[in-house]
């Protein structure tokens, strides 16, 4: 009469044990479909990559006040406002190699951290071994008096905007 209740006992545990195997081969194979179905996904939609828009507004014309040089960082330009109040836009990408140039105010030039070439409020080469002035951008002003800076346009050193 013993061994009943023990082969009753070892046929529960056998079931759980089935039950547990079954369980986690079914999680195993439910797992790589779905990492199939994800990476299948994947392949077929367009990888495109996405890039800011050239065209950007930079602000009211007020908040540059006349004689300044501001920095955009997200969009890698400068503003600059004359003195005479007129604005224009060049690249702070240094044409060496492509490092972010910086203003600096107490030496009135635009400097580049990575090689040292340095460049005036216009963008010509005063130093270094950048090969060629920074580009400069069209610049607008909307209906609103906001500025539109459009990096798609590369415009000569004498184009200026008269506010």
């Amino acid at each position: 009469m013993d061994e009943k209740p023990n082969t009753e006992e070892k046929k529960d545990t056998l079931m759980t044990r089935r039950y547990f195997l079954e369980f986690v081969g079914g999680g195993a194979i439910l797992v790589a479909a779905t990492g199939s179905a994800v990476l299948t996904g994947q392949f077929l939609s367009p990888n495109v990559l996405r890039e800011p828009s050239l065209r950007f507004k930079a602000g009211s014309v007020e908040i540059y006040p006349p004689d300044s040089i501001t920095l955009d960082k997200e969009q890698k330009v400068f503003i600059v406002r004359a003195k005479e109040g007129y604005f224009y836009a060049i690249s702070a990408v240094c044409t060496h190699l492509g490092c972010i140039a910086n203003w600096k105010s107490e030496d009135d030039i635009i400097a580049c951290p990575c090689h040292g070439s340095k460049f005036d409020k216009e963008g010509r080469i005063i130093d270094g071994p950048a090969p060629r002035p920074l580009q400069r951008f069209a610049i607008m002003v909307d209906e609103q008096g906001q500025l539109i800076v459009d990096k798609g346009v590369i415009v000569s050193e004498d184009t200026i905007l008269k506010v």
